[in-house]
């Protein structure tokens, strides 16, 4: 679940006389990592006086002045980003401030991942600093991610609607999370529909994509025509099709090897799809056999090499492709 990775400060108590430490890629989770800690900081001092800085050009002095008080406010709080730019200097100052933290003063650290600066960080984390990792989610959890970012906006939505979302904009959470809070602005009775997806994210490449490979592995022969023709129109790359129409053949040949062994979680974990797909992929399948399969392998990587260059006409490829996988699901 995302959530367990959407991280909380709760348990660290008081801020002051903390240093926190947020490592990771993930730019929003960390961003939001550091507006919880900032936020329980003005909790409990609603005068606190915060400062943000980047560790790019800062040497330790200049860290020892930001944190030895303020004339004005009881508390502070010093946020230094860009931790793997740290220069030695900063680096034994943050030390120290790690060892000997002061009771009135919050401070946080950012460090966005990488190997750069990552002995300063193994030096923070024996300091016992609060650590918080911020890694990237897995796709499985993208689902769940969506579904709590509708919950923290007062809307709601089921797995198969959150799972188009994640087909539609794409595995970047800003751009997730962006696209949750447009929708429950305009979702009707708090409820995010499919078609409400549709309207505002229609032209996204990556829906078309999958929507014409399940029609077609379902046996839809004219809605996957359809989809194609409308996809081709509006611009779509010809090789996120393929790249579709892979994805879901290969996740047929690996449903139909586990068939009837383990839960649905571990299936599904080994297939690498939400659970909640299974019972659509299972549909699916019930349309094909080893044979088939191994067909429509061959056919998707003839389009492929086709749209890539081999062949003139790739709009042709395509639809040929479609129309023959389609084709088998049918009988």
């Amino acid at each position: 679940m995302a959530t367990t990775r959407q991280l909380r400060v709760d348990d660290l108590g008081s801020p002051y006389g903390t240093v926190v430490l947020v490592q990771g890629p993930e730019e929003l989770l960390a961003d939001r990592t550091v507006e919880q800690v900032l936020t329980a900081c003005r909790t409990e001092d609603p005068g606190v006086e915060v400062a943000r800085t980047s560790a790019t050009g800062l040497e330790g002095g200049d860290l020892t002045q930001m944190i030895s008080g303020s004339l004005f406010a009881t508390h502070s709080a010093v946020v230094v980003d860009d931790l793997a730019d740290a220069s030695d200097s900063l680096g034994q100052a943050l030390l120290a401030a790690a060892a000997h933290p002061s009771p009135d003063i919050a401070l946080v650290l950012v460090h966005r991942g990488g190997n750069k600066g990552k002995g300063l960080v193994d030096k923070l984390k024996k300091a016992k600093v609060a650590h918080f990792p911020v890694a990237p989610l897995k796709p499985r959890e993208l689902v769940g991610f969506v579904e709590h970012e509708a919950r923290g906006r007062g809307a709601r939505l089921d797995p198969q609607v959150a799972q188009q979302l994640v087909d539609t904009v794409g595995t970047d959470l800003r751009s997730l999370a962006g696209a949750v809070d447009q929708l429950a602005q305009d979702a009707e009775d708090g409820l995010i529909r499919e078609d409400l997806v549709r309207r505002f994210f229609q032209g996204r490449a990556e829906v078309k994509g999958f929507s014409i490979a399940d029609a077609a592995l379902a046996g839809h022969t004219i809605r996957a025509l359809e989809e194609l023709r409308w996809a081709m129109a509006s611009g779509t790359p010809p090789v996120l099709i393929t790249s579709a129409m892979a994805s879901g053949v290969r996740g047929l040949g690996l449903l139909s090897g586990v068939r009837g062994r383990g839960n649905d979680n571990e299936i599904a974990g080994d297939i690498g799809v939400p659970p909640w797909k299974l019972r659509m992929m299972r549909q699916q399948l019930q349309r094909w056999d080893q044979r088939r399969l191994a067909r429509a392998v061959r056919l998707v990587a003839r389009a492929d090499a086709d749209v890539k260059g081999a062949a003139d006409d790739a709009a042709y490829a395509l639809e040929t492709m479609v129309l023959t996988i389609s084709r088998l699901a049918e009988r």
